[in-house]
């Protein structure tokens, strides 16, 4: 199936590795033209050239001004801006009495408020091009609040709020919004999250993992492959009557309706 997605001009948050990158590949793979931002930039230039060397910004999306530098390198690089991938990370894990009010402004400043600052700086190339498209990549957590992750259950359900509401403001210009909730992927941050678990629990790493396995009706993780190619959907001509959904990636874990 031909995706619609050459030439297509695609900025990808924190594109260096993980979902990010996945998003990144399968949009490159499929033709389009992929600039990247994550705060390693000698990761960032290796990424970059594998997909083609398009270009890259390096920083740190919780500073000011920086969502916004990269999507103005973006299209001053690639001519335009067809699609935004707007992918924070997670932050870290801890129930209510872990943390701080530190913590939760700090998790705000990740998870929402550069998500804020990226959409609307982006939404002026958007609404002008044809066909715009914006994907959130999010978590199952959004629909089930997972224990021990508070933080992002609160920010990411938070952006996912918002990413539907704007999803019926633009649609009138032709500009679609989705949402995709990860679910257990085999990824740097689950890795280092079953090794501190693996550590407080006296547990191998090994046995962490197949734990996290058997929720799963599939009984095994995810890869960053199996990830990336519903964001190229998500922003391919096919999809263009989708918009306000979030969509799970997560081997059946959720149990929902909807």
């Amino acid at each position: 199936m031909d995706l619609g997605l050459t030439h297509r001009r695609a900025l990808v948050m924190g594109a260096s590795k993980g979902l990010g990158f996945s998003a990144a590949k399968a949009l490159a793979d499929e033709g389009a033209r992929v600039f990247l931002n994550a705060r390693n930039a000698d990761e960032l230039t290796r990424r970059d050239a594998m997909l083609g060397g398009v270009g890259f910004h390096a920083g740190d999306i919780r500073e000011p001004g920086v969502a916004e530098q990269a999507v103005t390198k973006a299209a001053a690089a690639m001519g335009g801006l067809d699609i935004v991938v707007a992918n924070t990370g997670a932050p870290p894990g801890g129930d209510w009495d872990d943390l701080n009010l530190d913590d939760w402004d700090a998790a705000y400043l990740l998870t929402l408020k550069s998500t804020v600052r990226l959409i609307r700086s982006a939404l002026p190339h958007l609404r002008g091009a044809e066909a715009g498209r914006i994907v959130l990549i999010t978590s199952v957590g959004v629909r089930e609040p997972l224990p021990g992750h508070v933080l992002s259950n609160a920010f990411l359900t938070a952006a996912t709020a918002a990413a539907k509401t704007l999803a019926r403001e633009v649609a009138l210009s032709g500009t679609t919004v989705n949402t995709i909730q990860s679910g257990y992927i085999r990824t740097e941050r689950n890795r280092a999250l079953h090794e501190a678990e693996a550590a407080r629990s006296g547990r191998t790493f090994e046995e962490v993992t197949a734990t996290a396995a058997d929720l799963l009706p599939m009984k095994r993780l995810g890869t960053v492959d199996e990830f990336g190619p519903l964001c190229a959907f998500l922003c391919s001509k096919q999809a263009s009557y989708i918009t306000g959904q979030s969509i799970a990636v997560d081997g059946g874990l959720l149990h929902s309706l909807v």
